[in-house]
């Protein structure tokens, strides 16, 4: 071999062993943050268990609930978002007042359970569909929906729903009263 094939063989090969060492550095870095994921300690479930009473509750007040600086909260805050604890932040907006009174669950059968994301796609298309769920029992699909009234929800049935290609059949389960709505409890251990 000479010299001018010798070169450009190192080069490659360096090059790989880069490629390598980067995918590596970036394996420990996912590994990393899922380690940090399922590793919440005491002061983030403080945290959690304070927002997910009051999202909007400054951090200076849970600074001082958790006996921490306002920095910490807001590091600890950002941690947990960049770790897929918190996924967001929203208000909660009273359908009633935006005119729809009907809440409304919707069992739905697909022809296959593999059609679900392609029917998901439809319903996305709906406004009116707040969830959508891939469920075992007796539906394929559960979805939550809001009408302002029975012939919207009927129009929503037969026009939008129904005629997607692959429901089979739907089941319409009318909500009269939400009795319970909360977040999942976030139990701190005590010392």
């Amino acid at each position: 071999m000479t010299k001018c094939t010798i070169i450009p063989i190192i080069i490659v090969h360096f090059i790989v062993l880069v490629d390598n060492i980067c995918y590596f550095c970036l394996l420990i870095a996912i590994n990393r943050n899922v380690i940090t994921m399922d590793k919440i300690d005491k002061l983030d479930k403080k945290i959690l268990s304070i927002l997910s009473k009051n999202a909007r509750i400054p951090f200076k007040d849970v600074a001082v609930e958790c006996g921490v600086s306002r920095a910490a909260i807001h590091q600890r805050v950002q941690h947990l978002i960049e770790s897929g604890v918190i996924t967001g932040s929203s208000f909660d907006i009273n359908p009633k007042s935006l005119g729809y009174s009907t809440c409304t669950y919707v069992g739905i059968n697909l022809e296959r359970g593999s059609m679900y994301k392609d029917v998901v796609e439809r319903l996305n298309h709906i406004p009116e569909i707040v969830e959508c769920h891939f469920t075992t029992g007796s539906y394929t699909m559960l979805v939550k929906l809001y009408a302002k009234d029975n012939e919207q929800l009927m129009d929503l049935l037969n026009n939008k729903m129904q005629s997607i290609p692959g429901v089979v059949s739907t089941e319409t389960l009318i909500s009269l009263e939400q009795s319970i709505k909360r977040e999942i409890p976030v139990k701190i251990e005590e010392d």
